[in-house]
């Protein structure tokens, strides 16, 4: 058994997680600290394509910690395993692009500038006679 096989096996016993809940804990942490130190945004492709790839080389990983040929071992826990680590961080893309679930509100401040209220004047060159000191 390989190390990445054996730190799975540890940490789903040590922490009292199933296999699949690990996925997704896994696909949370690569997808939030991707944004954290790369200055990514949820709504963009990047850390979902990270997560993606991470997901691919984890099951990579356990596809050659398996006894037998290479090819005979993809099989549908593999996939499942993907579509599982893929599926939080694709709603999270989904909803940040396309909806207004994680806007923030606007400041009392904001709101009044964009609101029209005040009237916009340009700005006189210095000198003018608008020019008030």
């Amino acid at each position: 058994m390989n190390p990445f096989q054996q730190s799975k096996i540890y940490l789903v016993e040590h922490l009292h997680l199933a296999r699949d809940a690990l996925h997704i804990y896994v696909a949370l942490i690569v997808l939030f600290g991707s944004c954290v130190l790369f200055g990514w945004k949820v709504h963009q492709w990047k850390p979902w394509l990270l997560v993606l790839f991470a997901a691919f080389a984890g099951e990579i990983l356990d596809i050659r910690g398996m006894p037998g040929p290479f090819e005979s071992a993809i099989g549908r826990e593999n996939v499942k395993d993907i579509l599982n680590t893929m599926a939080v961080p694709t709603i999270l893309l989904l909803a940040a692009r396309y909806t207004n679930l994680f806007n923030r509100p606007q400041t009392a401040a904001e709101t009044a500038r964009d609101s029209g209220d005040e009237a916009q004047v340009p700005a006189a060159p210095l000198g003018s006679e608008r020019d008030v000191l």
